[in-house]
């Protein structure tokens, strides 16, 4: 992730790319409903720089010498991944092109310019803050259906689609529209929980707190060695503590909860669950220093590498995004959010597992065919592996762990990912939908977490943001079912 402040907003998005209408442009009919193989692959759109005849080897039909720009967010996970493997890999296929790699934090103030004269790249790895509005892009036409891709053979086994080797739930969580289509590839397979130092707590005798009382106990312990018991970076990290406000109202609630809130449905921010959570999360917020609503998180997170806070929110890409500041002896580990009560819908184990780190393909890219393909190397085995190599994090390509030896943060995710069985809590496609709503939900959550604001005035003063975003006639409304 990165700590530029989001300064282009959805609206600014659609006036620089110069459009008056949110009108898509033609894309490919829904994925099926089941998983098939065989058949031939979809048409992708035409690419301006030519194609190649198809063949089993290139079901795009790429031309070999057509050159392929890549852009890439620099974050957590770096570049190299991409650089070293994924890049390396699209090359031993295509010989003659030439690749042109930029690996930057800020994608959408780098980016949007190009959107809007139409010098797009052909591959972006949207991730990080400073992220493109994905929602107005497909509304305006400007990326590219992904069913060819998911339709197309895998590298590994063309016997299968592409879509059969994938983790249940991945191409789901990169729908967008209505009708939905797939338009985003979420490519790491990433957990959400709290993160802390397994030695630590083996030497304190401290274990994870399966409750909020018994998190408030741990806390006063932790305060009386001198710890921050929990914190989170306010300055540019506030969605990693929504994450966590959304995490325990599905668990309280269950995962319609989550769904009607991506889904705009009215009285969603004040259904009970979401109080009970808000109201859970405050308390805890009671032991957290005031400063830490300016620091960026790898300030936070340095401190918890110091010994100086006990348990942070973040997703699977922590250990890896800290590997250069880690101090011997410091051993990442993660565990569930804490239940709020004995009656939540969802047990302690259960946690929010799913395909995240979104890739997307410009429409108008000079080399459609050969993103499609790039995406397509991507998700071969070998490039998954190499990714889990360099990164210390998992893909969404079935068995591409096979073999490898994992780090201790990993494996702690594998084991509470294996403990969790059905038990897992959805996306929030909201994000990437409303940016407006999401930006306003990461000043509630620092006025919440930080004593500003109470549970109640959090979800009403949510639910008259998403009210707001939901009676805005210009912005393009999006559903999910599940």
């Amino acid at each position: 992730m990165t700590n530029t402040p989001r300064e282009i907003t959805r609206r600014q998005m659609m006036h620089r790319i110069g459009l008056t209408a949110l009108v898509a442009g033609p894309t490919a009919g829904l994925l099926s409903a089941c998983a098939t193989s065989g058949g031939s692959t979809p048409e992708p759109a035409a690419s301006t720089g030519g194609g190649a005849a198809k063949s089993d080897s290139n079901p795009f039909g790429v031309k070999a010498d057509a050159p392929l720009e890549v852009v890439i967010f620099k974050g957590a996970y770096g570049d190299e991944y991409a650089t070293q493997s994924h890049e390396p890999l699209y090359v031993k296929e295509f010989p003659q092109a030439k690749i042109t790699h930029q690996g930057i934090q800020t994608i959408a103030q780098t980016l949007t310019p190009r959107f809007a004269s139409g010098d797009v790249p052909d591959v972006v790895n949207n991730s990080g803050t400073d992220n493109l509005d994905t929602g107005s892009l497909v509304a305006a036409g400007q990326l590219l259906d992904l069913t060819p891709l998911y339709e197309a053979p895998s590298i590994d086994d063309p016997s299968k689609k592409v879509k059969d080797t994938l983790v249940p739930g991945t191409i789901e969580s990169g729908l967008v529209g209505d009708p939905a289509k797939p338009y985003i590839l979420n490519y790491v397979y990433t957990a959400y929980g709290l993160w802390y130092d397994a030695k630590l707590f083996e030497k304190e005798g401290w274990t994870p707190p399966k409750t909020f009382d018994e998190f408030k106990t741990l806390a006063d312990k932790i305060k009386a060695k001198g710890m921050t018991p929990y914190a989170y970076a306010g300055k540019n990290a506030s969605y990693y503590q929504y994450w966590m406000i959304l995490i325990s109202a599905a668990k309280i609630g269950g995962n319609q909860v989550l769904i009607d809130i991506d889904n705009l449905a009215d009285g969603a921010w004040t259904n009970d669950a979401v109080k009970q959570a808000a109201a859970a999360w405050a308390e805890i917020g009671k032991y957290m220093d005031k400063s830490y609503e300016g620091l960026i998180h790898t300030e936070v997170q340095t401190q918890q590498n110091q010994g100086k806070v006990a348990l942070y929110p973040s997703g699977s890409w922590l250990e890896p995004e800290q590997a250069k500041d880690t101090p011997a002896g410091f051993e990442y580990a993660m565990a569930p959010t804490p239940s709020v009560s004995a009656s939540d819908a969802m047990p302690y184990e259960a946690i929010r597992a799913v395909a995240g780190e979104p890739y997307v393909l410009p429409a108008k890219g000079k080399n459609i065919n050969g993103g499609l393909e790039y995406m397509r190397v991507m998700l071969s085995k070998e490039a998954a592996k190499a990714f889990t190599e360099k990164t210390k994090s998992l893909t969404v390509v079935v068995g591409s762990t096979e073999g490898l030896t994992l780090s201790p943060g990993t494996a702690s995710v594998v084991e509470v990912q294996t403990a969790a069985g059905a038990n897992v809590v959805t996306w929030s496609s909201f994000e990437q939908w409303y940016k407006e709503l999401e930006t306003e939900l990461r000043k509630q959550t620092n006025a919440l977490m930080f004593g500003r604001i109470t549970a109640e005035q959090f979800c009403t003063n949510m639910q008259k943001a998403a009210d707001k975003t939901k009676a805005d006639s210009s912005v393009t409304k999006q559903k999910r079912t599940a």
